[in-house]
Order: structure tokens, then C-alpha cells, then sequence
């Protein structure tokens, strides 16, 4: 049996590591088919693209409040507030049952902001949780499996959504994203973790979540790294954004978008079972690197007028773009002293994240000026700059931490 194999096996043998990857699979499908529905639900009540469109800001806006939300996973002991989170989160959807008409729509726009809000805080005290839960040595494959586990339900929750709001509307997927909600609680119920209650700190909130800013910026091995995240997530969506004219550069309806997003999924489930091995060969920043370099060719790539470069390019995007995230978390979980994780984890997610609603913004503006078989390989060129000086950085600090060549005294 390979290293790397094993190393899968010891963590589908951990029960904690089990029974968290089973509550990310499970409410997963749940959040990715609320992901889809919400659009069209809105759609189909008012007739509005704009609105639509919207759903899916509301759901992200709550990321830039990331290291505030982060705060009170440092500040409350972890396993219970996931535990209520979720069925907060359950008790929030049930309003939905009442969006009925154009003028209830801000009720399902309210609803999908404070579900973002209590993903931030739900990821944020689960990804702190881990560690005390899971073999610290075993961080990256658990990362790696926790991305395959959610781009896995991004492949199959939309399709089941989409059936379950033709055949019972939008409530229906709430409920079933509620009932989700409601399971996870209590596989994270049934984790065996041992947590003191938290020290309490002088200062209050805000200075709390300073110092876990600061914590995280000034690190000088994880700031080039989450750094690289941001730009890679902001230039990968500006490249996403110009998806509809590459499809229709080729002939086919806007429809098709789905498809590669689907072949984007395989590839992204894929990388994650390969990120543990990969980690302990490379090292986090090189990982990072090799990934973003990847996702500069497959953005750069796309403006070949061809189907199957499309899809190849699409696959390779799958397999790049995941890994500087994964990098930075487990850089993060590894480096950061477990009573600041909360906030260091929220704020990097915050400075990687964040920048997707820029570049969806941007690029919405580009693709109307520019041609985007132009626009294409220079958004890849930057993604190989990025990857370049990251990689450049790793051998600089690699260089800087070997013995010395000189003769001694």
C-alpha cells in the first residue's frame, strides 16, 4: 500500500475525521442545492436576471465580515456552538415556506444573508475544531478530502435540487437543506474532543479581532500565501466571469456553462485526494504555486476555439485552483496557536474570498470592452506571475533556512 493511500486509510479509520467529512457531505448537498434554487426561485417570482443574479452576492457579502464573525469561535468552546449553528441555521430556513410572491422576496434575501453569516461562523469554528479532533500529521488529507467531499455535492445536489423545486418548489429544497442542517448538528454532537472553556481576553470584540488580523498578517509564512489566494481567486473569477462569451464563441447556447462547470468539479474533486501526499512532498507554498500555475494555463487556454481545449482547460482549472486554498488552510491550522484560530482562519477566508465578488464585478464590465480571446491570456499571464513569485519566495525561504556554507572559525 502507497504512503499516500495509507495516509487515507488512518483518516477514514479516525472516527472523528468520519464523522466530520460525513456532516460537511451532508449539509453540503444541502447548501449547494439551496445555492442553485434560490436564483430561480427569485426568478421565477419577479422575472428578474438582476435579482437572480443577487443571490448569490447575498450569500457571499457576509465574507467580508469574516475575522468579526470569527471572533466567537475564539471565544466560546467550538463543538457546541457548530452544534447550535446548525440548528440555527434549520430554524432559519423555515421562514422560507412563506415566499410566495414578488413581495416577499426580501424575506428569502434576508434569509441568505444570515445564512452566510452563520456559514462563516460555522466554517470557521469547524475548521478550529479540527484540529483538536483530527492527527495534526493528517491535516492536509483531511483538507484535501473536505474539498473533494464539497465539490462532490456541487456535481449532485443541483440536479436533485432542480427536481425538487419542480416537483414541490422552493420550500421543499428548504426543508430538505433544513433537515440537512439538523443531521450535522448531531454527527458534530457525537465527536469525541476534549475543549477548555476559552480564557476570557481584555479588550473586548474588537480588540480580539485585531489581534487575530494581525496574528495572521504578520506571520511571514502565511501572508505570501493567502495573499496568492486572493489574487488567484480574483483574477480565476474575472476569468469565470467571461464564461458566457467563451461558449458562445463557440457556437453553443449558454446552457453549456454547466458542463463545464461539471467537468471543473471532477477535476476538483480529484485534487483533493491527492492533496495530503502532494503537501508532505512539496511543502505548502510550492503546492500552492504548482496550482496556480495550473489555473494560468487553463484560464489562458480557453481562448483556443475548441471544444475539447475548452473542456481540457476546464479540467485543469478544476485540478489548479483548489489548491492554494487547501494550502492556506492547513498552513493556517498548523502555524496558529489554537486559542487565535478562529480569527485567523475567518480572516484568511476574508482575504481569499472576498476577492471573488471584485472580479465577478469587473470582469462583468471587461467582457463588454474587450474581446475575450485577448482578455483570456492575460488573465493567465498574471495567474503565472503569481505562481512564479510564490514559488520564487518558497526557494528564497527554503535558501534561508539551510546551513551555511561557510567554513566555521
Amino acid at each position: 500500500m502507497t504512503t499516500s493511500s495509507w495516509a487515507v486509510v488512518r483518516l477514514l479509520r479516525d472516527r472523528n475525521a468520519v464523522l466530520y467529512l460525513t456532516g460537511v457531505v451532508v449539509s453540503g448537498f444541502g447548501t449547494s442545492a439551496l445555492w442553485l434554487v434560490s436564483g430561480v426561485w427569485v426568478k421565477d417570482l419577479t422575472g428578474s436576471d438582476g435579482l437572480a443574479a443577487l443571490c448569490t452576492a447575498a450569500l457571499w457579502a457576509p465574507t467580508l465580515l469574516g475575522p468579526a464573525l470569527g471572533t466567537l469561535a475564539d471565544r466560546v468552546r467550538r463543538r457546541p456552538l457548530v452544534i447550535l449553528t446548525n440548528l440555527a441555521l434549520a430554524l432559519l430556513l423555515l421562514p422560507l415556506w412563506t415566499v410566495a410572491s414578488p413581495a416577499s422576496v426580501w424575506l428569502l434575501f434576508a434569509v441568505l444573508v444570515l445564512y452566510g453569516a452563520a456559514g462563516v461562523v460555522e466554517d470557521t469554528a469547524t475548521s478550529a475544531l479540527v484540529v483538536t479532533a483530527v492527527d495534526p500529521a493528517l491535516l492536509g488529507d483531511f483538507n484535501g478530502l473536505r474539498m473533494t467531499a464539497r465539490e462532490g455535492m456541487k456535481l449532485v445536489a443541483p440536479l436533485t435540487g432542480a427536481a425538487l423545486y419542480t416537483a414541490y418548489g422552493g420550500p421543499g429544497v428548504a426543508l430538505l437543506d433544513a433537515c440537512t442542517f439538523v443531521l450535522a448538528a448531531g454527527l458534530c454532537a457525537l465527536l469525541r474532543v476534549r475543549e477548555e472553556r476559552p480564557e476570557r481576553v481584555r479588550g473586548g470584540w474588537r480588540r480580539q479581532t485585531a489581534e487575530g488580523v494581525r496574528l495572521l498578517w504578520a506571520h511571514q509564512d502565511l501572508r505570501p500565501l493567502v495573499r496568492a489566494g486572493g489574487v488567484t481567486m480574483c483574477l480565476a473569477s474575472l476569468g469565470s466571469s467571461l464564461n458566457y462569451a467563451v461558449v458562445a464563441a463557440l457556437g453553443h447556447s449558454p446552457a453549456y456553462t454547466g458542463v463545464l462547470y461539471a467537468v471543473q468539479g471532477v477535476g476538483s474533486v480529484g485534487v483533493g485526494l491527492v492533496a495530503g501526499p502532494a503537501l508532505r512532498r512539496l511543502g505548502e507554498r510550492r503546492f500552492a504555486a504548482y496550482g496556480i500555475a495550473l489555473t494560468g494555463v487553463a484560464v489562458a487556454g480557453r481562448a483556443v476555439p475548441c471544444d475539447t481545449a475548452l473542456l481540457a482547460c476546464g479540467l485543469a482549472g478544476g485540478l489548479g485552483l483548489p489548491c492554494v486554498l487547501i494550502a492556506a488552510h492547513t498552513a493556517v491550522q498548523r502555524a496558529i496557536p489554537a486559542a487565535a484560530l478562529g480569527r485567523a482562519t475567518a480572516t484568511a477566508d476574508t482575504l481569499m474570498f472576498a476577492p471573488n465578488v471584485l472580479g465577478l464585478a469587473v470582469g462583468a464590465a471587461l467582457v463588454e470592452l474587450v474581446d475575450h480571446r485577448l482578455l483570456l491570456p492575460v488573465l493567465g499571464g498574471a495567474l503565472l506571475a503569481t505562481a512564479g513569485s510564490l514559488a520564487q519566495r518558497s526557494a528564497s525561504r527554503t535558501a534561508a533556512r539551510s546551513p551555511s556554507d561557510a567554513n566555521p572559525a
